[in-house]
């Protein structure tokens, strides 16, 4: 199984945010699951990758071409994806990858995370979702979910199509216990 994660590729993030990635990749490995990733050996992004390989899981990172210089592509990964561009990159990711963990991260996180959300509405995959938030940084945007359900600008069932985890341990639960094959 692999887990694809989104997340912050920001430099200076609070210590916190990047102590999470390196947890969720060394859960990710214990899980026995591997991990699928931006590339990056920067902020939460490299965190990830190293806490994956810390407990033996491969990693396979997928990064734009013009990305490899701005994002440090991955010396260390298992393998490494070039790829032309960032429409490429999300599809290299949803074809690697059996699930998906979203952790905080600013406008590509949350293009990722959206693009993989519609995808499984619109029936175009069925693999697992969760969004792994112990802090609250996406607090806000699931009160705006919450209010576009309610004003019924989403669809029924859409948001339930995501699991909104607090913990590391319910977001790797969350993909692995409805593990699907690569669609």
């Amino acid at each position: 199984m692999r887990i694809s994660v989104y997340c912050s590729s920001a430099p200076d993030i609070d210590q916190k945010f990047l102590d999470l990635a390196f947890d969720v990749g060394v859960a990710i490995a214990k899980s026995g699951a591997d991990l699928v990733w931006g590339g990056g050996q920067i902020s939460m992004m490299g965190a990830v990758a190293r806490g994956a390989r810390s407990g033996g899981a491969k990693t396979f990172g997928v990064i734009p071409e013009k990305l490899v210089n701005r994002e440090f592509s991955d010396p260390e990964s298992t393998e490494i994806f070039l790829v032309s561009d960032m429409r490429t990159r999300k599809a290299k990711l949803e074809e690697l990858a059996d699930a998906f963990i979203a952790l905080p991260g600013g406008i590509g996180t949350l293009e990722e995370f959206f693009e993989i959300w519609v995808g499984r509405y619109l029936g175009f995959h069925t693999k697992p979702i969760a969004v792994c938030d112990p802090y609250g940084a996406f607090k806000p945007l699931q009160g705006a979910i919450d209010h576009l359900t309610d004003i019924k600008m989403m669809k029924a069932g859409q948001s339930q199509l995501v699991e909104w985890c607090t913990d590391i341990e319910s977001a790797i639960r969350a993909c692995t216990a409805a593990t699907s094959p690569k669609d």
